[in-house]
């Protein structure tokens, strides 16, 4: 059993019976066409890779800005899967670069372009040059490459959303609902799915990546008490994206169904999980300074500092939920997934001001935070954005 499961509270595999009832149809696509993966060296990413890979695809090209992301993408398959039949080469380029567009002319085209590249963070709306970032990446390098995939004939489009975009309250969020906007015109000119998921347990800048890292360099950990998140671990990311993109049909939105009463984790209650299965007793801590300078001192009794707090920070939303009591689902096709139908319903001229006004913004060379806040709220009239003046870049 994948040790992951036993911290997020759950004991079997969430997508078990619906990859085996599904595992012919899978593989009989994947074994015959080529697939692009945009952003394929990140946690997501190379967890999609790997679904892909072991299924033998004819072509699997990875594109990812990290080199040494990418690097360790390839070990790790070559380690453990070993090798296939056919091509498989990465690239280190951006995918909003000129490079990319002459990478993509120059070559054979594909049946699936898979896209995972995204600025995820809640603490990336702190400042308007990472949001105007968040805006290119989730945004109109999606756009871009989208079109790519119809002018080369792609059979399916497919990129990640998150659970986030339903009834947003921080950038992030807000940033990929505008996205699946922009996929809903898209996809009057070739088919395109989705995903909404939970935190992936343990990707890379997560707080329970950062757990690892904390415990590595003997540091304290810390974590909010009143938040909590659905988790999946990383080849349940994959394997839901791969399913998405082969199984679902054009606007479709898939999810996990994950029981808000049972699935629904703090992360301090992580926190004391982690700790314990790595043989450690957490100690509360009232401070931040007490819970950084009793770090030697309770490592030696088998214990670990810890501080819990609660959350005050910008776009901290309590809980998540992955569709709005607007949308139509899908709830039987699957075992553990729900599928959100969509209508090709989006509103041209207000993707055109969106297009226009930071166009505009960017060629004047400056523009502020509130400028990108109020740009959102009218894309999206129901943004709750949650401002606190206060942001996650302030905490341990």
């Amino acid at each position: 059993m994948d040790p992951i499961l036993s911290l997020i509270g759950r004991k079997n595999p969430l997508l078990l019976k619906d990859i085996k009832a599904f595992s012919n149809q899978l593989s009989s696509i994947v074994k015959d066409s080529r697939f692009l993966v945009i952003g394929g060296a990140g946690s997501i990413g190379s967890a999609v890779t790997r679904e892909i890979f072991k299924r033998n695809p004819r072509v699997l090209h990875v594109v990812d800005i990290s080199e040494n992301n990418m690097v360790e993408l390839v070990r790790d398959i070559r380690s453990s899967i070993g090798y296939n039949d056919g091509e498989f080469a990465t690239f280190a380029i951006d995918c909003g670069s000129d490079i990319f567009d002459s990478f993509i002319k120059s070559g054979k085209g594909y049946d699936y372009i898979l896209n995972l590249s995204a600025l995820k963070h809640v603490r990336s709306e702190k400042d308007p040059y990472t949001i105007m970032r968040m805006i290119d990446v989730n945004v109109f390098n999606t756009d871009k490459t989208m079109r790519q995939a119809q002018e080369m004939s792609a059979k399916k489009y497919f990129c990640v959303s998150t659970d986030k975009a339903a009834n947003p309250v921080n950038m992030m969020g807000a940033s990929k609902r505008i996205m699946e906007m922009f996929l809903m015109r898209r996809s009057l000119e070739m088919p395109v799915s989705t995903a909404r998921f939970a935190n992936v347990a343990f990707s890379d800048g997560s707080l329970l990546y950062g757990f690892n890292r904390r415990i590595e360099k003997g540091q304290p950990l810390s974590a909010p008490n009143d938040v909590r998140r659905y988790f999946v671990t990383p080849q349940e990311s994959g394997e839901l994206c791969l399913m998405s993109c082969l199984l679902g049909e054009n606007r479709d939105v898939f999810f996990p169904k994950l029981d808000h009463d049972l699935n629904l984790i703090t992360f301090s209650e992580i926190a004391e999980k982690y700790l314990e299965n790595l043989g450690y007793e957490p100690v509360p801590c009232s401070t931040e300074d007490e819970a950084r300078s009793r770090v030697g001192e309770l490592k030696s009794q088998r214990k670990y500092p810890v501080y819990f707090f609660k959350s005050d920070t910008t776009g901290e939303k309590d809980f998540e939920e992955f569709y709005t009591d607007r949308e139509i689902l899908d709830m039987e096709r699957f075992e553990a997934l729900g599928v959100i139908k969509n209508n090709a319903e989006f509103d041209s001229a207000k993707l055109n001001r969106f297009t226009e006004t930071i166009s505009s913004l960017r060629s004047n060379g400056t523009w502020t935070r509130g400028e990108l806040i109020d740009l959102f709220n009218f894309m999206i009239p129901e943004f709750n954005h949650k401002e606190t003046g206060k942001f996650l870049d302030g905490r341990m």
